[in-house]
């Protein structure tokens, strides 16, 4: 049986996100803002809770694509707030519009969003050793900068642990625990790049 992180539970939703997404380097500019969003959609819930809701939010929010999501209106914003297929908070639902736009500012300046957040860990996963989950920080300085810098940007829903989940689900740290298959896994995969 594979060791795995201690806060993985016996859902097989869980089980196939930790293993095969959660701390791996993620570069792609339209799954790195999707990403980002349900990071805010969590605050509050857990990550479960938002994972067995990603495909009724892809399905809701045009698979994430910032161009069509920054142009919803107020009856789009209402029809999702019907859809029982997302979490129905106003406030995460606009700040996915909002979001979009602000992301769209950021690329239309001749850079990609990849590049925009790789550059808090200097486009390198920064590699971490713990041994156990509760080592683990909810916030580094890399994060605190990042939701400053997010916040200036005029994203919502990114506050400084908001920006740690992210970087530890998009890779750009890898906070799996020492005895988990997946760090030195992540860690092997990371010196061939």
């Amino acid at each position: 049986m594979k060791k795995r992180c201690g806060w993985v539970t016996e859902d097989a939703v869980y089980i196939h996100y930790h293993d095969k997404e959660w701390g791996r380097p993620l570069y792609d500019d339209q799954k790195l803002f999707e990403l980002l969003c349900l990071e805010g959609a969590q605050a509050g819930l857990s990550w479960l809770t938002v994972l067995k809701k990603r495909e009724g939010y892809r399905e809701a929010f045009d698979q994430f694509d910032p161009e069509l999501i920054s142009q919803y209106d107020d009856d789009k914003i209402e029809a999702l707030l019907n859809n029982e297929k997302i979490i129905r908070n106003k406030l995460k639902i606009r700040s996915v519009v909002t979001n979009a736009q602000a992301f769209l500012k950021i690329v239309e300046g001749n850079q990609s969003f990849s590049d925009y957040v790789w550059e808090f860990v200097e486009g390198e996963p920064i590699q971490n050793s713990w041994d156990s989950i509760e080592d683990i920080p909810s916030q580094t300085e890399s994060s605190r900068s990042m939701s400053k810098q997010l916040k200036k940007a005029g994203f919502k829903f990114v506050g400084p642990t908001i920006c740690y989940a992210f970087m530890q689900s998009s890779g750009m740290v890898n906070d799996h625990v020492t005895d988990c298959f997946c760090y030195q896994e992540i860690k092997n995969e990371e010196g061939t790049q």
